[in-house]
């Protein structure tokens, strides 16, 4: 009999952000007219793409680096990611002084991979999918004594990327709706339950690409499964096949509802974003935004659209947003 995971809680998030003081930028809350008008509510943005690396990844990196024994660290890190991750883990390990190695897709976004190879890291290129780039790492882990960073199914990570929750709710407590991505689970699953705890009346709503709706997946069959892998997906950051197995748990206590999106809408929601509020945002950050725009999510009371990144090279925006 599998016994059930042990959740994370508000305290271990706390124990995050005090990790995280004065390393990982506390990022603002940015109100939108142009959505609030549209949407008949007040909306927030939650620019996470204003953080170190380019994304919420850093969080979850750092704060994990840091739980390390000093020997675990100088013996190395290593990772497999579709591209934030891996610049995180790159970027904390540089601060630490200690040596990473990412596993990265073959099809990861030039801006994601020069990221990762400008910070140091030493990257391999692998498959197309999750379970191929974490079987590379792990390959490499056991050959060579390196230590893990596990992406999003680990309890430190969740605490990490828990701190965008903790924060929403700190800067706004009146806060009735926190939108917020789903990929494998390390940021939504963190977000709901900060904001639960600290704002138990407020909804939170995750949000997963169409072409992968692992989460959705896994609610209908009451477990995470393994959905087909779409490698073609726009919001390549959100493009897990499986739901974590913690991530699923925690998200069944704290998420309200799941919704998906199809790739149509990212472009329209990236151009909103740069037009009016000068924010680069990659398809993956902007997707809550397109959540809104599409109907798919109703606004009620003061309304929080995390935006998950903005990794994206200036020739992927003038490939979405160069036409009208």
């Amino acid at each position: 009999m599998t016994a059930e995971p042990l959740l994370v809680g508000i305290e271990d998030v706390r124990r995050a952000a005090t990790v995280l003081r004065g390393v990982a930028v506390r990022t603002p809350l940015l109100g939108s007219d142009v959505l609030a008008a549209q949407c008949g509510a007040p909306i927030w943005l939650k620019p996470e793409q204003l953080q170190r690396g380019g994304a919420f990844k850093f969080r979850g990196a750092f704060t994990y680096l840091a739980g390390l024994s000093a020997a675990d660290r100088a013996r190395g890190v290593v990772t497999g990611s579709s591209g934030n991750h891996g610049q995180a883990v790159a970027l904390a390990a540089k601060m630490f002084g200690v040596p990473a190695t990412i596993v990265m897709p073959t099809t990861v976004p030039r801006a994601k991979r020069a990221g990762a190879e400008r910070l140091g890291a030493r990257c391999f290129y692998v498959g197309t999918t999750t379970a191929e780039r974490l079987a590379k790492a792990e390959e490499l882990r056991a050959a060579e004594g390196l230590t893990f960073v596990p992406p999003f199914d680990d309890p430190t990570i969740i605490a990490g990327q828990g701190t965008v929750g903790l924060e929403i709710a700190e800067d706004l407590p009146q806060v009735g709706t926190v939108i917020v991505q789903v990929g494998g689970g390390g940021l939504s699953s963190g977000v709901a339950l900060a904001i639960k705890a600290l704002a138990p009346s407020a909804r939170v709503i995750g949000v997963e690409p169409e072409g992968s709706p692992k989460l959705t997946r896994a609610r209908e069959a009451g477990a995470p499964v393994t959905i087909p892998a779409n490698p073609t997906g726009l919001a390549d950051g959100l493009l897990a096949v499986r739901i974590g197995a913690l991530n699923f748990a925690q998200l069944a206590a704290s998420l309200d509802e799941v919704v998906t999106v199809p790739d149509a809408a990212l472009a329209d929601a990236m151009r909103l974003l740069l037009d009016r509020h000068k924010l680069v945002t990659e398809p993956s950050g902007a997707i809550t935004v397109a959540a809104l725009l599409t109907g798919r999510v109703s606004a009620r009371g003061d309304t929080v659209c995390v935006l998950s990144g903005g990794n994206i090279e200036w020739d992927g925006l003038q490939e979405l947003l160069g036409h009208e």
